[in-house]
């Protein structure tokens, strides 16, 4: 079992979890996140090195890995957790659209470029990505969201597909609703996230803990999300009609909220 890992998101919800589930499992872990002050709290909890900053960027992602190759001496275990939402549909502006590709997305490229020669040479590595069911299905009341989460999952298959061979493992976390902030800031969406059963992050953590022991793509703490994805790829203009069915529950939700407020 591998013993080093980065997570990166971690002041608060999954990452924090995962970090706490590494350490409580004595790993080493370095932990990143744009809130110092959170990630620090973290960091003592759990006794990671914190690395407070931006791991979307270039600058940031490279000043991260350094770091973490300084600190832990090699890095069995990527988990590009961070990820944000806009809420936003086709009013999302160009700029959240941007910063939604680049957090969910291109963060997750740039890690990669540091990490997997390195784990070439090491003769192996694990990228755990957080996608999200929203990359296998979609994310209603969020484009730049279900765009950017499909886009990880995508990348994500093009990474495990090509270097698989030479030791690289890629897998993919998939929730759908997850007791978070995220959740709780959801607006009228989160009626239809907490659909089916919500999970805590803890119990994300407990999942990819355990997927840690093999190679699965998925990982999927709703087990549900499976047969929605296979429903969705044997019937799609079925699954776009019922998707569509909630949506327009959705519309009738909010425009009986704005009429009451």
């Amino acid at each position: 079992m591998p013993d080093t890992a980065v997570v990166t998101g971690a002041a608060r919800g999954i990452g924090r979890a995962i970090a706490a589930r590494l350490a409580r499992e004595g790993w080493q872990v370095v932990v990143a996140d744009l809130d110092a002050a959170g990630l620090a709290v973290v960091a003592d909890e759990s006794g990671a090195l914190a690395v407070p900053g931006d791991s979307s960027t270039d600058a940031g992602v490279r000043h991260l890995v350094d770091t973490a190759y300084e600190h832990l001496g090699h890095v069995d275990v990527f988990f590009a957790n961070a990820g944000i939402g806009t809420l936003k549909g086709l009013d999302a502006s160009d700029a959240e659209w941007a910063r939604a590709l680049e957090t969910n997305v291109l963060a997750h490229v740039r890690a990669s470029r540091l990490l997997v020669p390195r784990w070439l040479e090491a003769g192996g590595g694990r990228l755990v990505v957080t996608a999200s069911a929203a990359g296998l299905l979609t994310m209603l009341g969020d484009a730049p969201y279900s765009v950017s989460k499909h886009s990880a999952i995508a990348f994500a298959e093009w990474l495990s597909a090509t270097y698989r061979h030479r030791g690289i493992v890629v897998q993919a976390i998939c929730p759908q609703g997850v007791q978070t902030r995220m959740l709780e800031e959801s607006g009228p969406l989160r009626d239809l996230l907490t659909r089916d059963a919500t999970v805590s992050a803890d119990d994300v953590a407990d999942a990819a803990w355990e997927a840690l022991a093999g190679d699965d793509f998925l990982v999927l703490p709703h087990p549900e999300v499976r047969d929605y994805y296979a429903e969705r790829a044997a019937h799609p203009d079925a699954w776009l009609a019922g998707m569509n069915r909630l949506q327009q529950k959705l519309d009738h939700r909010t425009a009986d909220q704005q009429e009451n407020a």
